[in-house]
């Protein structure tokens, strides 16, 4: 991973925001991700995420924090809240924009535990496959507090495999519909393509209830999207 994504938030950060990132899909066109969105306060988040933080509660982990946003949130009414990332780039961003407690780290190498853990912007994206649910869905229930729960987004995307007559094209011979390839630049330099996960809100309860998770819907977007509390 070259993290232009953790490079394109210290330019921000910096005072040298020139162009925004460009990321695409395996199903979808490029399309401008604006850093200023990524640098977004709490009157300007999503209603699911503004939702997600009026749920959390006790100690906090903000998985996949990027520059920060929803922690500096947190720290902000008293929360205790750990931010992490798999960018280099978006940790010093954390450190540098006052987010007390923020490290360079995958989620599956966390072992401390939580009374809350955040995963918001599409936050299944992080499993990358089907396959891989199970297995991030078993570590982060190891990582609950007695009574802890996980908040979690994402979207159902069916919608785009959908033609003029409103039918849904799909290759059943295929895998699941929402594992895409992610494709991201900055400043005409392509990052590493990802895989990336977007789960359906009836896959990702089927998923829970094999390992022993409590799923509910707690709000639905405006766009195929949820938020979900695994308890």
């Amino acid at each position: 991973m070259k993290d232009l994504f953790g490079k394109a938030l210290l330019d921000y950060q910096n005072g040298n925001y020139t162009e925004d990132l460009i990321t695409s899909t395996s199903i979808s066109d490029e399309d401008e991700l604006p850093l200023p969105y990524l640098f977004r306060s709490y009157k300007e988040m999503p209603k699911l995420e503004q939702k997600a933080l009026q749920l959390a509660k006790g100690k906090v982990l903000d998985v996949g924090c990027g520059s920060g946003s929803h922690s500096l949130y947190l720290q902000s009414k008293g929360i205790d809240v750990k931010a992490i990332d798999i960018s280099k780039g978006a940790i010093e961003v954390t450190k540098l924009r006052g987010v007390l407690n923020s490290e360079l780290k995958d989620v599956l190498n966390e072992t401390d535990t939580f009374d809350t853990i955040l995963l918001l912007m599409n936050g299944t994206g992080i499993f990358q496959e089907l396959s891989q649910v199970s297995k991030y869905l078993k570590h982060l229930k190891s990582l609950l507090k007695p009574q802890g729960q996980i908040l979690i987004d994402s979207s159902d995307i069916t919608y785009m495999y959908e033609d003029d007559d409103g039918g849904v094209w799909q290759n059943m011979n295929s895998d699941y519909y929402g594992e895409l390839d992610y494709f991201l630049s900055y400043k005409g330099e392509d990052e590493t393509p990802m895989k990336w996960l977007y789960l359906d809100f009836n896959t990702l309860l089927t998923a829970c209830k094999a390992v022993g998770l409590q799923c509910e819907l707690v709000i639905e977007g405006e766009h195929y999207d949820y938020l979900a509390r695994l308890s």
